[in-house]
């Protein structure tokens, strides 16, 4: 698995040095420091590291971001989502997962780890002292992973301390690594989740490059739960091959026989799918990437997806498999239409409030011991 101590090359604003995060690593050692004094230094600097060969994943730029730290999920037109919310904490990660939908924004150099993160989290800090009733689902893990170097920022420890007197927030730290063992001994869990995407070890080994394998993962699922987390999963992007349902079985199984059921707050489940030019660009940057050569077509929200049936299908049997451990997880799905729901569970949603709505109050009713005093 690649962490931290495979970064060559740390960049960082060097009117900004005295920084805490900064600071943290500024301290690390065997690395190569390069300091700029403002953008256009900064883009220079860049220039030259990419002519000498180091790969983007190797670099981390140390810089302030003035953009909105907290926002909504941005879904996709059409389907129904989770009203996920979001903090921004960093952009991109050491992991090179061949159908990330990063792949389509990467036109910048390095990972750029946001300093000020800290002093951004105003509007976090008002939503979740005002805002009570539907229980809030908060996740770091949009645009990078959220525990890959962890132990170094701090960033979820700082997170599960401010929201730990909150019953109406659930905070989310999805990750593809088994970097959790700085995390085990915080007193004050609250309602925080740690998360794993999970995959056949068949396509983390062709589409996840650099993360951990599968039974890390699940290895890192028991050691959360057994301290106290909540733990969640999410099958996401399902890949259809050669006996795969068979091998989603195997994982599901394996889940089971290992992690405490009690502590399996939610499972997400999601069929591969990518935006129009996304094909092109995973030909350039994977020449040999076999995922969009199966049969996928335009949907509803115009990305490319496995005919409507076979999805069902897929929904289906993995819904049921899951429910055969008679578990109280809420099971959901990723960017799906309504019909698509109403197939897989006969139930007739509108609209993404409604399924905010469904989740909030199985949350509330099986895993929150407070729940709220109000009325929708």
């Amino acid at each position: 698995m690649i962490g931290i101590d495979d970064v060559k090359v740390i960049v960082y604003d060097k009117n900004k040095s005295r920084n805490p995060l900064v600071r943290k690593f500024l301290s690390l050692t065997g690395r190569e420091y390069m300091p700029y004094s403002d953008d256009s230094n900064l883009n220079g600097i860049i220039k030259e590291l990419i002519k000498k060969g180091f790969r983007s994943k190797e670099v981390i730029i140390l810089k302030e971001f003035f953009g909105r730290v907290f926002q909504k999920c941005p879904g996709s037109k059409e389907v129904i989502c989770c009203n996920y919310l979001l903090l921004n904490i960093c952009f991109d990660c050491f992991y090179n997962c061949t159908y990330c939908f990063l792949n389509s924004y990467l036109n910048t150099f390095g990972i750029i780890q946001f300093t000020n993160f800290k002093e951004q989290l105003g509007e976090f800090r008002n939503f979740i002292e005002k805002e009570e009733g539907v229980l809030k689902r908060i996740g770091t893990g949009e645009f990078t992973d959220s525990l890959m170097m962890d132990e170094i920022t701090g960033f979820a420890e700082y997170l599960i301390n401010i929201t730990s007197e909150f019953k109406h927030v659930m905070i989310e730290f999805k990750t593809k690594s088994s970097n959790v063992e700085h995390l085990l001994n915080v007193q004050k869990k609250g309602n925080a989740v740690l998360a794993w995407s999970l995959n056949t070890e068949k396509n983390i080994m062709l589409y996840e490059e650099g993360t951990a394998s599968l039974h890390e993962r699940i290895d890192s699922a028991v050691k959360a739960a057994d301290a106290g987390y909540f733990v969640a999963f999410h099958f996401d992007p399902v890949i259809v091959s050669e006996n795969f349902i068979e091998e989603y079985f195997n994982i599901i199984d394996t889940l089971f026989s290992r992690v405490n059921n009690e502590k399996i707050v939610w499972i997400s489940l999601g069929c591969f799918r990518y935006s129009p030019g996304f094909k092109e660009i995973l030909n350039d940057r994977f020449p040999e990437e076999k995922l969009t050569a199966g049969e996928l077509f335009p949907d509803i929200d115009g990305k490319y997806r496995y005919l409507k049936d076979v999805r069902i299908d897929i929904y289906r049997q993995l819904k049921e498999k899951i429910d055969s451990y008679r578990s109280k997880a809420f099971i959901y799905l990723c960017m799906e239409s309504p019909q698509v729901w109403k197939e897989v569970f006969n139930i007739d949603l509108k609209k993404s409030d409604h399924l905010e709505l469904l989740m909030s109050d199985h949350l509330y009713e099986n895993f929150i011991s407070v729940k709220p005093e109000f009325i929708y």
